[in-house]
């Protein structure tokens, strides 16, 4: 399959956005945090990754609404990409001695949400520059190529980091602004490249009028069944999804203890994942093809189940690795076909703010898994019980999705 000079834009800001989950969301901030003498522990991290998620869920549906209407998509993208990456950079200038943790907090919230925000148009985009019977493909070419790409900035990354110290902040400094500059770089093709073709035409008052199709939509939303269902489901199992790439560093941290050499080995196992990850989300978009995005969805989410009963046993920073390859196996797939059976399913003319309420269920899902593995860490004394408590997450999406028809006909307009 040719891709055209719209997907390879599309594509390109994975490769981009990729690297600040990687780096920013999973490895070097849980890291840095726990270098404040003031932090009581890293698993602590679980109540702020809620908080940025609440308002993020707050906001998506709104945006998504008001950004359906004629050239508003890409300004909105812009906007939000620009505040993640002045906050990513801006990360930097937070020091552990400083013992301000609570900005480098704001600077991570602030981050996550020009991540998050920008990615509510960049999904939707996804309608615009493809067709049908080519989102599934696009839709993982993208995970696939942004977990390889997100590889360079983050290796970079850790040789300075051991280089410079592995308890020392400045390598850790330095991996935020190179994350930052990547992330900027990937952004340019998609701002020259790619045009907003399905809108909603300007009309007079709009915030006012963007605010009842809004309500329109939430209170008929459920005259689209297979939407409906659908959403729900991804309200569950995303919800472990998440957890898992938010928590994975506190979580092995706080089970396994941690010294330099095995923070660096978990770092590099980290960066090794995603190499795996890269010819998964590949398998699972030609998997797909063969057996249907409903039939991958499901095996990743039987396989993210398996994982985090094998999570409670881990003894050293080497059962990572496995447990990694495991996840990283499935993480590409589930979360690219999530996007592309999704944006077969809606309204295309309206997919910003379908996909608004689509990030609206997958945010508010994130606050549940990082606050109940704190929170059970907390309660019990021992973290290795907290895993324990999002597979009931994937259970209930898994019973929920099973039910969803076959073959999908099923946009209305």
């Amino acid at each position: 399959m040719k891709l055209t000079r719209e997907e390879i834009s599309w594509i390109l800001y994975d490769c981009g956005n990729s690297a600040y989950s990687m780096a920013i969301t999973t490895a070097l901030l849980p890291i840095v945090f726990g270098m404040f003498d003031n932090v009581h522990s890293s698993m602590d991290l679980g109540y702020f990754n809620s908080i940025a998620s609440i308002l993020i869920a707050v906001l998506s549906p709104i945006l998504g609404t008001i950004a359906d209407y004629k050239d508003r998509k890409k300004r909105f993208f812009i906007f939000f990409a620009f505040l993640g990456l002045l906050s990513t950079t801006s990360l930097a200038f937070v020091p552990p001695e400083s013992g301000r943790w609570q900005l480098l907090i704001i600077f991570y919230i602030l981050s996550a949400i020009g991540f998050s925000g920008a990615n509510i148009f960049y999904d939707s985009f996804l309608v615009d520059v493809t067709t049908d019977e080519r989102m599934d493909k696009v839709s993982t070419s993208g995970f696939a190529y942004g977990y390889i790409a997100s590889i360079i900035p983050f290796g970079i990354s850790l040789v300075l980091i051991f280089f410079l110290g592995m308890d020392k902040v400045i390598g850790y400094q330095l991996g935020f602004i190179i994350t930052a500059l990547w992330w900027g770089l990937f952004t340019i093709p998609l701002i020259k490249h790619v045009k907003q073709r399905h809108y909603v035409e300007p009309e007079p008052k709009p915030i006012i009028n963007s605010f009842k199709r809004l309500h329109t939509t939430f209170k008929n939303i459920r005259q689209y069944k297979t939407v409906f269902v659908f959403l729900i489901a991804y309200f569950l199992y995303i919800d472990g999804v998440d957890t898992i790439i938010k928590m994975v560093v506190p979580y092995a941290t706080a089970v396994l203890g941690g010294t330099p050499l095995d923070t660096f080995t978990l770092l590099g196992i980290l960066l090794i994942i995603q190499i795996i990850a890269f010819p998964c989300a590949i398998m699972y978009g030609n998997l797909a093809k063969k057996y249907s995005s409903r039939t991958m969805i499901i095996v990743a989410i039987i396989t993210y189940i398996i994982s985090c009963i094998a999570a409670y046993f881990i003894t050293s920073v080497w059962h990572i690795f496995i447990l990694g390859a495991l996840v990283g196996s499935a993480q590409g797939g589930i979360q690219a076909l999530s996007r592309s059976y999704y944006a077969k399913i809606i309204p295309k003319k309206n997919s910003n703010e379908f996909f608004g309420f689509y990030n609206i269920f997958g945010k508010f899902a994130a606050i549940i898994g990082p606050a109940v593995m704190s929170l059970t860490t907390t309660l019990t004394g021992n973290p290795k019980l907290s895993i324990f408590s999002i597979i009931p997450l994937f259970i209930g999406g898994l019973l929920i999705f099973i039910s969803l028809p076959k073959e999908l006909n099923l946009r209305r307009n």
